[in-house]
């Protein structure tokens, strides 16, 4: 969604995120920087039977498919897990936070279209 953030920088954002919660920070797992790739994320989904949950540093680091979002969302919730993101300071644990971050994936969407500065100036 056109932003971007250096990894350490994202490591420290993660870390603090965990700090606040009394959450584990384990490891950072760091996707390939290909468009469409989501190879590290559905292997930490794959193996959640390791972990309670997962911390990303942004929601719109998701897939940008809404089907590939709820594949993934789904899956936390069914395997009773929890998928966290640390800039936004929210998390999934129930079927009613995808619906919350649906609704934000799509504010996000609609800005770019709604608000075009050069008409401003």
């Amino acid at each position: 969604m056109g932003e971007r953030a250096p990894q350490h920088v994202q490591n420290i954002i993660i870390r603090d995120y965990c700090k606040k919660n009394k959450l584990s920070y384990l490891l950072s797992a760091t996707e390939y920087a290909m468009d469409g790739c989501y190879l590290m994320l559905d292997n930490i989904v794959k193996k959640l039977k390791l972990v309670d949950e997962i911390i990303a540093y942004n929601l719109f680091q998701m897939p940008p498919k809404k089907k590939e979002r709820l594949r993934i969302f789904n899956h936390i919730i069914k395997k009773k897990k929890e998928l966290h993101f640390s800039v936004e300071g929210i998390k999934i644990t129930k079927r009613k936070d995808i619906e919350n971050i649906e609704d934000i994936w799509a504010v996000k969407q609609t800005l770019p279209d709604c608000l075009d500065i050069s008409e401003i100036q």
